[in-house]
C-alpha cells in the first residue's frame, strides 16, 4: 500500500510516461498495485483471526498490521524520498513498541 499510496509521487520524476497519466490512471494504476497487498493481507488476516484458528484476536492482528505498514512506509521514505529521521520518529517508533506490548500482554 506504500508505494501505491506515495510511490507515484516519486514516479512522477522518475518515468515521463507516467507524468503524462491523468489522475484516473494514476488512481487505477495504484489500485493494481495494492490488489497485490491486499492478495496476502487478506488470507494472512484470516488465517491468523483467532476464531478461524489462528494466535491472534482482531486487535492484535491490526497492530501488526500498522507495524508493518509503518516500518515499510520509513523505510520507503528514507530510500525515495530521503527523509531525515529525526528524534521524534524515534519516539513514535518506541510507541509502536508500546502499542504492541500492550496488545499482546495478557
Amino acid at each position: 500500500m506504500t508505494f501505491a499510496w506515495y510511490g507515484h509521487l516519486k514516479m512522477r520524476e522518475e518515468f515521463s510516461w507516467f507524468s503524462a497519466l491523468p489522475l484516473i490512471g494514476v488512481i487505477a494504476f495504484s489500485w493494481g498495485l495494492a490488489f497485490f497487498e491486499y492478495c496476502l493481507q487478506v488470507p494472512a488476516n484470516r488465517l491468523g483471526f483467532k476464531d478461524n484458528g489462528g494466535p491472534f484476536d482482531i486487535m492484535q492482528l491490526k497492530v501488526i498490521q500498522e507495524v508493518v505498514t509503518l516500518t515499510v512506509f520509513t523505510i520507503f521514505s528514507v530510500l525515495a524520498f530521503h527523509t531525515e529521521l529525526k528524534w521524534n520518529h524515534l519516539l513514535a517508533a518506541l510507541c509502536l513498541i508500546a502499542a504492541v506490548y500492550f496488545s499482546f500482554r495478557q
